[in-house]
């Protein structure tokens, strides 16, 4: 990866605040790219919707118009006894307030699909982008962040699309609109009026370079907030046990300062916009009554057109508010948009393969074999394994010991394709794993590891995961095999029995033992227990034991675990030491052989007297 690419990652997975120029300008390109992307398919009802905004625009600025024709010709044509043109004037107003309110209740519900429609595909984009990217992304970016990403961000871009375009919108077409029909109706008093304009360009100017590095910041702020509680949350019982409840406090109120301080920043910036705006409009209006009033008196200016002026300038600056509360919300939505275009820009580090590559039929176990494997976990961290060479015939149940940090769990993850080495391969009959399908590679591989991760649902909705599809037979004789039937069926409603959020109806054990039920039910080639019966009390582990002797016929497997017990069912033992197999051989053979794992088995032993 090249410097310029770590730079742009970087950027696009962490906050945004004190960037340089070159990293702003690619981050604002890439957030317009990612809207018009959203907006796309949503091309035909958003110039629907515009042309509707238009026309309702036109409705409205038709008003002072015939006010003014009403009061210089219609009222004295009235008192001369000819009240038809007042009627017409009247009427006119009438019916252009009427279509404006009509075109207006189109728009709002017209736009208000566009956007919502909008939103549901930008959910689902990130939360499926998220659940394609490899382990390493979650492992670095926390899912507090994502959650920011989902909620915080994405209502962001909602506030602008309710509120925001429109106020845009309307306010673009008003100023335009009422700045021609100014000069149209007087020229000097229009041309005064667009010159207070310069200085209102000069301070929107300023207030969309600042508001936009402001609300940068109030996104950075609150997706630590989340982060913050999130990981409290998840981590309950243990803040509970060690009473950590008034320190997540301390840095819970440190990180609500820090986005009052933000949000501070991006408010102060909306006040010096909408004070200058109002200050400015209110000058204007005061100085052209006082030079319209001096013209009506001397004849230069008719006191209808003067009336239509004042009316259009009132206008022409209370929409420039809006504009204000747009520049508020697309700050923001910009903001969400650079971290959200963030996310989806990741690609995953374990891709794919363009041309798949099938594996060979196989009746049960398949070979499994690591060449020449280097692995670290990033570009410039240490290195894990160190040309690690290992050949698992088909078939072979080989069990990894070790001191913890050893590497155990990184064969394992390698194997299951978590990861890919640094360098070298790791192969299944022959083929790379990275030449392999994903899907392909699942049912050939299923992992089961000690945090026997549960979904809210129904017990046997948990082991089906395993074989989507799966009959409530099959469902039940996988549970049957591993142990598990007997005490699903002691639970409420059985094996429809509702787990709830992470397994928390369930004990350790029998989240493990559901764990296991899944696994088997995939029928996988090989399979990877890591420290898969840690939470099994000894009678449990005692029974999965033997379920696993003859679930793991002829299947290859790979087990790691402390627990003796587990490892001497295994054929072969390894003994991995700072990413090198140190022995290698049966249980019986190392045991004779009096090295580490024979000592490791007489430590064990003597614990069991």
């Amino acid at each position: 990866m090249s410097t310029q690419e770590e730079e742009w990652r970087g950027v696009a997975a962490e906050d945004t605040e004190n960037l340089t120029q070159k990293a702003t300008l690619r981050l604002a390109k890439r957030s317009r790219a990612l809207l018009r992307d959203l907006l796309r398919p949503h091309a035909g009802p958003a110039a629907l919707a515009l042309l509707l905004v238009v026309l309702e625009n036109a409705c409205s600025l038709a008003g002072p118009l015939l006010v003014a024709a009403a009061i210089d010709n219609g009222i004295p044509a009235a008192v001369d006894g000819d009240a038809g043109l007042l009627a017409w004037c009247v009427g006119g107003y009438l019916a252009a307030g009427t279509a404006s309110a009509g075109l207006r209740f189109a728009f709002l519900r017209l736009s208000g699909r566009v956007g919502q429609d909008l939103l549901l595909d930008l959910r689902q984009r990130i939360f499926r982008h998220a659940q394609r990217l490899s382990l390493s992304f979650h492992e670095r970016y926390t899912s507090g962040k994502v959650i920011s990403r989902l909620t915080s961000d994405v209502d962001s871009l909602d506030d602008l699309l309710e509120n925001g375009v429109d106020g845009l919108l309307s306010s673009a077409l008003s100023v335009s609109g009422i700045a021609v029909l100014m000069l149209v109706l007087d020229l000097p008093l229009g041309l005064f009026v667009l010159a207070g304009f310069i200085p209102l360009l000069l301070v929107t100017r300023w207030f969309f370079r600042n508001s936009t590095a402001a609300y940068r910041g109030t996104r950075g702020a609150i997706a630590k907030i989340i982060v913050q509680f999130v990981e409290t949350m998840n981590g309950m019982r243990a803040v509970q046990a060690f009473r950590r409840e008034s320190r997540n406090e301390s840095i819970m109120g440190g990180l609500n300062d820090g986005f009052r301080s933000a949000n501070k920043r991006a408010l102060d910036v909306v006040a010096v916009f909408t004070s200058t705006v109002r200050l400015v409009g209110n000058l204007s209006l005061a100085a052209v009554l006082l030079i319209g009033a001096w013209r009506v008196v001397g004849g230069g200016l008719e006191l209808g057109v003067l009336t239509a002026f004042l009316l259009y300038l009132r206008r022409f600056y209370d929409p420039l508010d809006d504009l204000a509360m747009f520049a508020n919300s697309y700050s923001s939505a910009t903001a969400a948009l650079e971290k959200i275009s963030g996310v989806l820009e990741e690609e995953p580090d374990v891709r794919e393969p363009a041309a798949p590559v099938a594996l060979p039929p196989s009746e049960r176990g398949r070979a499994l074999a690591f060449e020449r494997v280097e692995f670290r976990y990033s570009p410039t961290g240490p290195v894990v394994l160190p040309e690690f060479d290992l050949a698992v015939p088909a078939g072979q149940t080989v069990a990894l010991v070790g001191p913890t940090g050893a590497g155990k769990s990184t064969l394992a993850k390698l194997v299951a394709r978590f990861y890919d080495p640094t360098s070298g391969a790791v192969r299944l009959d022959g083929v790379a794993l990275s030449d392999i399908s994903d899907a392909e590679l699942r049912r050939a591989v299923v992992m089961v590891t000690q945090e026997n991760f549960l979904f809210a649902g129904s017990v046997a909705d948990n082991i089906a995961l395993g074989k989507p599809g799966a009959s409530r037979a099959e469902v039940e004789s996988a549970a049957g095999a591993v142990g598990a039937h007997e005490f699903i069926s002691r639970l409420p409603d059985g094996y429809d029995t509702d787990v709830r959020k992470r397994g928390g109806r369930l004990s350790a054990g029998q989240r493990q033992m559901v764990a296991f039920a899944r696994a088997f039910l995939a029928d996988p080639s090989v399979l990877v227990l890591d420290e898969a019966t840690s939470s099994l009390d000894i009678p449990t582990e005692r029974a999965v034991q033997g379920a696993l002797e003859s679930v793991l016929a002829d299947r290859t497997a790979l087990i790691i675990a402390h627990r003796l017990s587990t490892v001497l069912i295994a054929d072969r033992v390894l003994v991995i030491d700072d990413g090198r197999v140190v022995e290698d051989g049966s249980p019986a053979e190392l045991i004779a052989e009096s090295g580490r794992f024979a000592a490791l088995h007489t430590r064990w032993r003597d614990s069991l007297v």
